[in-house]
């Protein structure tokens, strides 16, 4: 089992930020679904009064499944039989916390577990314990910084249109994030968005070398999803709850025509 805590600082406040994650998902969603693989959405409704993290939460709960195929590790695909890339995920979202589990029931089972547990916090990426980790569990954590403007990716991620060190916005006036960007960041414009990573991926030979390629991929989409929610701030920064929810709604209808039509498109798991 690994267990990471990855911070990522952001010139958003926690409620811009709510807004644009939300936003960008759905944007994303998009881009990863079609020809029969990327993102069915089952299930998207409120919940109330849910035991999470040792307190009482109510918010938005979804059930997705991801139809990887194609998208898979390629040393996995000659490991785990066709048809078994079938990744099913439960989302509480309370912000400002939410707690994530994607599970493997197809093949799996029992012997993977990934878990997201995130807390979004005004200010930068220096809260010891926000949240509220045991003894047992600090001492097996690790730390990691992510900064979606220094933090380098690889030429095949790099979009000119989503490079936040290029990118200002004309309806804020914020950007680019160049050098030191968190210092020149103010007060009532900074958050940081930290998610605690548990992963288990029990098969004997492949454990660690599996577990490590979730936490290094888990990084990677954490900071190019991220790096996509500050470069398209100028259109999702007007938008209202409301209009939030109607755009995942026709975002859910494309989905589904997408995963059954479209061409399959976005990033892959390699």
């Amino acid at each position: 089992m690994l267990i990471k805590e990855f911070r990522i600082p952001m010139p958003l406040s926690v409620e811009e930020y709510q807004y644009g994650q939300l936003y960008a998902f759905s944007v994303e969603s998009l881009n990863n679904t079609g020809g029969g693989e990327g993102i069915e959405v089952l299930r998207s409704e409120p919940f109330k009064d849910v035991l999470l993290n040792n307190k009482r939460h109510s918010g938005q709960y979804t059930y997705k499944i991801y139809h990887m195929g194609s998208k898979a590790p390629g040393f996995m695909k000659h490991l785990m039989p066709k048809g078994s890339f079938e990744f099913h995920e439960e989302s509480w979202n309370a912000y400002p916390y939410s707690k994530t589990v994607i599970s493997n029931p197809k093949f799996m089972k029992e012997n993977f577990q990934l878990v997201i547990e995130s807390m979004h916090h005004a200010g930068g990426p220096d809260v010891d314990n926000i949240l509220d980790l045991s003894e047992e569990m600090l001492k097996l954590r690790e730390v990691v910084h992510v900064d979606i403007a220094n933090d380098k990716i690889s030429s095949k991620d790099y979009k000119a249109d989503l490079d936040p060190t290029i990118f200002r916005s004309k309806k804020t006036g914020r950007g680019p994030l160049t050098g030191s960007w968190l210092k020149s960041v103010k007060k009532n414009s900074l958050m940081t968005c930290y998610k605690l990573v548990t992963v288990e991926f029990k098969w004997f030979g492949l454990q660690g070398r599996v577990e490590n390629h979730i936490m290094n991929t888990e990084q990677r989409i954490f900071n190019l999803f991220h790096r996509q929610i500050f470069c398209l701030l100028d259109e999702w920064c007007n938008m209202s709850m409301e209009d939030i929810r109607k755009f995942e709604d026709k975002v859910k209808e494309e989905l589904d025509k997408q995963l059954k039509y479209g061409e399959p498109r976005g990033m892959t798991a390699e």
